[in-house]
């Protein structure tokens, strides 16, 4: 599955070579290309049709976790309480080189959450840390 989003977004991109090397992060890439704005990565790692499914109000036991980086904290506080009013916990990996926890790949990047298609399943900020660790 790697293989061909690779050849689509070479494709669509064409090979950006820093990003094959793993010398910079897709955030990385994208605070470079808009130099001067405070770029915070989320959304990432879940998909569209689990981000509408599994929002759930603050203190629900059920409530799921996304995680974030930015390298400027108060656009990340930003962020987080956004995600707050739309029914996610955050967990706030630092700056932005960490999105490379949350990539395509990692034990975070949409399966926690379920399956396509499906209405998915909550993920809480514990097991979020747990598999962001692991990169």
């Amino acid at each position: 599955m790697y293989d061909d989003y690779r050849v689509h977004r070479q494709d669509r991109d064409g090979t950006i070579a820093e990003l094959e090397d793993g010398s910079v992060t897709t955030g990385e890439l994208v605070q470079r290309h808009f130099a001067g704005a405070s770029v915070v990565k989320a959304f990432n790692n879940i998909w569209f049709g689990h981000l509408g499914s599994l929002g759930r109000p603050s203190g629900a036991a059920d409530r799921s976790a996304l995680p974030i980086a930015g390298d400027d904290a108060t656009a990340r506080k930003t962020v987080t309480d956004f995600l707050d009013t739309i029914g996610y916990d955050t967990v706030d990996l630092g700056p932005l080189v960490e999105n490379r926890r949350t990539q395509r790949d990692t034990p975070v990047y949409v399966t926690p959450y379920g399956v396509y298609g499906e209405t998915g399943t909550p993920v809480d900020a514990a097991s979020i840390r747990k598999f962001t660790a692991a990169v």
